[in-house]
């Protein structure tokens, strides 16, 4: 279902949404905040599944996030704006941190802080 298919990331191809319902509309209902904010929240469970050495359940939290991320690129609000440049750079940052060389220099933390800003703005927006 999903229009993307991503990298090689973590040995396996992600080729159709996890989120079945909310690809049907109730995502590209959401501003980006809400979304990104959602983002976030999978990616704190693969963290906090990392910190505990869980790394089934670690897989499954970044699949779901790899999933919304695509789910919010392929959103038509964000086209043909400069948001959707961020939403890929930030794809592929979670990428590095995770499966990469992290030849960005970022961390799991610092994915984590920089999606708690969404997630924070989109509740005091509500």
């Amino acid at each position: 279902m999903s229009q993307f298919v991503t990298s090689n990331w973590g040995g396996k191809y992600m080729l159709e949404n996890i989120h079945h319902n909310i690809a049907k509309g109730s995502w590209f209902e959401k501003d980006l905040c809400e979304q990104m904010g959602n983002v976030g929240s999978e990616v704190g469970r693969a963290v906090n599944w990392q910190k505990k050495g869980n790394a089934a359940q670690q897989e499954k939290a970044l699949d779901r996030a790899f999933d919304l991320l695509d789910l919010t690129m392929s959103d038509s609000r964000w086209q043909k704006s400069a948001r959707l440049k961020e939403i890929c750079r930030v794809r592929e940052l979670l990428a590095d941190v995770f499966y990469g060389e992290n030849q960005y220099h970022d961390s799991p933390a610092g994915l984590e802080k920089y999606f708690y800003q969404f997630a924070l703005m989109a509740r005091l927006s509500k």
